[in-house]
């Protein structure tokens, strides 16, 4: 009988990648790996189908990180960016460092975060006025979402532009509030439309999120420099090593979510063709590095079938010039067959 000690938690993301119409898409991604899911994408509760021992809990990825380093969780869907700004937080507030380990890529939700201000004027670049903002003012003022990322980040700069980062106090605050220190930075922590603060003159320079910038570029503010790439993922919580029926749970989810990672924007190219043909056919396919180490053959009395696997995304040689080029070279009954899943090996999961 399953108990808490043998179910796996899962954090589900709440927003754009529980949305079926949205480019995340975890339903269907979650559907093609085998774990089916009802309730998620009407805002939970979440339950996995045909895994009972597979538990959903519907959060933020925003809290996902705090949850992780509690144990609340075992597993969590969520970007870089929010995992990284809660540990920051766990060390700058509590003095204490947590370290998460991100077990798995989705390839989707891509994001970037950048540092943001108003047009320079009578600088040669950002560095040089943000030099000059530190040199001539006692407080400096900033806004994210993700204050602590900005915190880090400003303090390696500053370095970089030689003030000395004990030298420098930080608080963090909610936006509008006084500041609680006199000299140093003032990170606001804002609840959205980060642009707006800034481009008004509310604050010197912020943090945001973006995907390709046009938000930004709307409001006039200059994108000065990328502080770091995320995507979406899967993240670990330090103790679920500790627990071996819980661990082979997550490699047999981990595993499963890989194949249907890695099925995507791929399919099956099957076709027959005669015995004397196939030694070309199969030259054409190693030139144009369509398999692995070898094809899949299957040998009939007269004709050879072939099964190779196809990148549908690939721009060089597209499926539809494989096909075409095979059916010049004697290739008969070519199917193509879309892939949910495709797991090369348990390997791949290092967990």
């Amino acid at each position: 009988m399953e108990n808490a000690n043998t179910r796996l938690i899962i954090g589900m993301p709440a927003g754009s990648l529980a949305d079926p119409k949205r480019g995340g898409n975890l339903v269907t991604l979650l559907k093609s790996a085998g774990f089916p899911t009802k309730g998620y994408e009407d805002g939970g509760p979440t339950t996995f189908t045909l895994h009972t021992a597979l538990v959903g809990w519907d959060g933020r990825p925003q809290e996902f990180g705090a949850q992780l380093a509690l144990d609340e969780l075992d597993l969590a869907i969520g970007g870089d960016d929010w995992i990284t700004e809660r540990l920051l937080e766990y060390r700058y507030e509590y003095g204490k460092e947590v370290f998460l380990n991100k077990v798995l890529s989705l390839n989707r939700g891509s994001v970037r975060i950048v540092a943001v201000c108003r047009p320079i004027e009578q600088h040669p670049n950002f560095d040089a006025w943000l030099k000059s903002l530190l040199e001539r003012e006692g407080l400096i003022r900033m806004v994210s979402e993700m204050p602590y990322l900005a915190v880090e980040w400003f303090r390696k700069k500053a370095s970089t532009l030689g003030v000395d980062s004990a030298d420098l106090p930080y608080a963090v605050q909610k936006y509008g509030a006084p500041p609680r220190i006199e000299r140093g930075l003032v990170v606001y922590e804002s609840w959205g439309k980060t642009e707006s603060k800034i481009a008004n003159g509310a604050v010197d320079l912020g943090l945001e999120i973006t995907q390709t910038g046009s938000a930004i570029r709307n409001y006039g503010l200059h994108i000065a420099e990328t502080i770091m790439n995320s995507e979406t993922g899967v993240w670990a919580s330090p103790s679920l090593r500790n627990n071996p029926e819980k661990l082979e749970l997550a490699r047999m989810f981990l595993l499963n979510l890989y194949g249907a990672v890695f099925a995507e924007n791929k399919s099956l190219l099957l076709f027959n063709i005669k015995r004397e043909q196939a030694a070309a056919a199969q030259q054409y396919l190693q030139e144009n590095g369509l398999f692995g180490d070898e094809p899949t053959i299957n040998e009939g009395v007269n004709y050879v079938e072939f099964s190779i696997q196809v990148d549908l995304s690939r721009s060089d040689l597209s499926v539809a010039r494989v096909r075409y080029e095979l059916a010049k070279l004697g290739a008969t009954h070519i199917e193509t067959i879309p892939l949910n899943s495709c797991i090369p090996s348990v390997n791949v999961i290092d967990l």
